[in-house]
């Protein structure tokens, strides 16, 4: 089933208009303001606490978070909540707790930069490129699915020819976010990324609603899917019996642990929101103000993947595929026959228009379109304008915010590291304005590597699995053991990249080709699920690092304690917090996230 394109009203393109004409406007009006390169990359350090956490939190709610989420939760179901109460949550509060006093009291431009300040200029180096690249994939995944939106909703039909709509739909994308980021900055960044947040909220609160409402509510999910799909902590004992495919252990160290702080621990494009922050105080509440609202995200972006799975023939256009009851739902494949795809269509070559297949010649379902297509289905005129540009606001934020992130790493820790070290001042905000053009047109490049995946979350975490992963482990024993050393932090930063390239060579999801997918060196085992895949090549990235790391360390010598004081945490004087109530000491407020995760964690286990 292919869906139909969209019948937009005037008052849906005017909703649609307003909001591009006022992110646009934002980064106008913040033109003057762009004196100095710490303006344009660092806000000037002058955004209060609320706004950046607004920020750290939009910034991360991409395509990535609202289409990738909500493809997941029709893919793999409520256990996809995992990526939110085990697999991000717990990381935020450490962020905020922990590790916000190293970077925002050292003064660091970057995270590369801190990494210089700990260990020495060619660990800066590598993890610049690594990280200049992983921004630049992420970036297109988030333009290739702003692109098959307004493909599939057919938005230029009969304005301009329909083989050439996704290549104008992925320049139109990227000149948009060029524009408010080379006028604006991150501060231009940053208040559109929290007018996003508000939009994506206003635009989705009513899409679950109605859908539960059409499906019968949970209990109706609950009786229509398989029982796999509607429990996040059932079947976790095997990795064949859940739908993720993978067992307890490899989520919990995988996601929960390798994958999740790997994520909010060190990549820039959040740490960089929090940095913009008036104060430290306020920077270490920036992460944990984040994790309140991310706590309920399951309920806007995963629940409507469930519910596109959910609706049956007497819902749909057309009747959805038979599956077996839950209590014969055995299988680990997201795509057998136990698993229902509702109005998720099949997914075609958006460059070629055909068909693609699996392997073994099954059609591959298209689960990056669960939430538009529940938006054209459920969404009345007006209210459909609105969806689409939370939708779009989605796709803006996650661009935004990686091509900020670009421009600084690229400015700051590549071309006045290695390329012009005595540029002025002026010069380097002018090379800021010329990477973000760079960093758009290599996005660009990177949109069509995405058209190979049928979710973008799993080449989203394929990414993090080859570049975060790696690198936490050289973050938490730089941090909390002083004898690691600048050589042994770059030699295991080799090892680990090396043996995650090395684990996704070797390794291939089920039903899927050797190429982008793994495998690409020869086949030796295979996988249940791209996501399945992913964790493992975590695991093994961040624990060969932390082995080579820490080996390395014990016969090279180590740098003076004088050296790091401010960068290791036994050399680091603790935030004075004599003049906080208990109340607004940053513990509590991590303390209370972390009990209303427990409780959401025993409602859905």
């Amino acid at each position: 089933m292919i869906p139909q394109a969209a019948h937009l009203s005037p008052v849906d393109w005017l909703i649609m208009l307003v909001y591009f004409s006022f992110v646009l406007g934002i980064g106008f009006a913040l033109k003057r303001y762009m004196r100095t390169s710490n303006d344009f990359f660092l806000a000037g350090r002058a955004i209060p606490a609320w706004v950046c956490g607004l920020a750290f939190i939009s910034a991360n709610l991409g395509a990535q978070e609202v289409i990738g989420m909500g493809a997941s939760g029709a893919k793999y179901g409520i256990i996809t909540s995992h990526f939110y109460w085990i697999g991000a949550i717990p990381a935020m509060v450490f962020v905020g707790i922990f590790m916000m006093p190293f970077y925002y009291g050292s003064k660091a431009r970057s995270v590369p930069e801190y990494l210089r300040m700990r260990f020495d200029e060619k660990t800066r180096a590598l993890n610049a490129i690594s990280f200049a690249f992983m921004t630049v994939i992420s970036s297109g995944i988030s333009m290739y699915a702003m692109a098959l939106l307004i493909q599939t909703l057919g938005l230029f039909h009969g304005i301009i020819p329909d083989q050439y709509i996704f290549h104008v739909s992925v320049i139109l994308s990227g000149l948009i976010v060029l524009g408010y980021i080379f006028l604006g900055g991150l501060t231009s960044a940053i208040y559109n990324e929290v007018l996003q947040f508000f939009l994506i909220v206003a635009g989705f609160a009513p899409l679950v609603w109605i859908g539960l409402r059409n499906v019968g509510g949970w209990q109706g999910i609950k009786q229509t899917l398989p029982a796999t799909m509607t429990h996040s902590w059932r079947g976790m004992a095997h990795a064949s019996t859940n739908s993720l495919g993978v067992e307890w252990v490899g989520l919990a160290m995988g996601l929960g642990f390798v994958l999740s702080f790997g994520y909010w621990c060190t990549d820039f494009l959040v740490i960089q929101r929090a940095m913009a922050a008036d104060s430290e105080v306020s920077a270490r509440r920036v992460p944990l103000i984040a994790a309140i609202p991310k706590m309920f995200f399951p309920f806007l972006v995963i629940l409507p993947g469930l519910i596109a799975v959910t609706v049956t023939s007497h819902m749909a256009s057309t009747p959805a595929p038979s599956y077996q009851s839950p209590t014969t739902h055995h299988s680990s494949l997201p795509l057998d026959e136990a698993h229902p795809h509702g109005i998720i269509p099949e997914k075609l070559n958006p460059v070629t228009g055909q068909p693609m297949l699996s392997a073994d010649g099954t059609p591959v379902y298209n689960y990056d379109l669960a939430i538009p297509v529940m938006l054209l289905r459920f969404f009345p005129t007006g209210i459909l304008g609105l969806g689409l540009t939370a939708l779009l606001a989605s796709f803006m934020s996650g661009m935004a915010g990686n091509v900020t992130a670009f421009n600084t790493v690229w400015t700051y820790d590549i071309y006045q590291a290695y390329i012009n070290k005595r540029g002025t001042d002026e010069h380097y905000l002018w090379m800021g304005r010329m990477a973000t053009i760079g960093g758009v047109l290599l996005s660009i490049g990177a949109a069509y590597l995405a058209t190979s995946f049928n979710n973008i979350m799993d080449a989203l975490q394929l990414i993090f699995s080859l570049v975060n992963a790696p690198l936490f482990a050289t973050f938490l024993l730089g941090m909390f053991w002083k004898r690691t050393t600048g050589h042994a932090a770059f030699t295991g930063l080799l090892a680990g990249t090396g043996a995650a390239l090395l684990h996704h060579g070797l390794t291939l999801p089920a039903d899927a080709t050797p190429g982008i997918h793994g495998a690409w060196l020869h086949l030796v085992h295979t996988y249940p699920s791209d996501m399945a895949q992913n964790f493992w090549t975590a695991i093994f990235a961040f624990s060969v690092n932390l082995i080579v790391t820490a080996a390395v360390s014990l016969i090279t010598e180590p740098r003076r304690e004088a050296e790091l004081v401010g960068l290791v945490y036994s050399l680091t004087p603790k935030p004075i917090e004599t003049h906080l109530t208990w109340y607004q000491k940053p513990a509590t407020l991590g303390a209370a996230v972390l009990a209303m995760l427990v409780v959401l964690n025993l409602i859905f286990a």
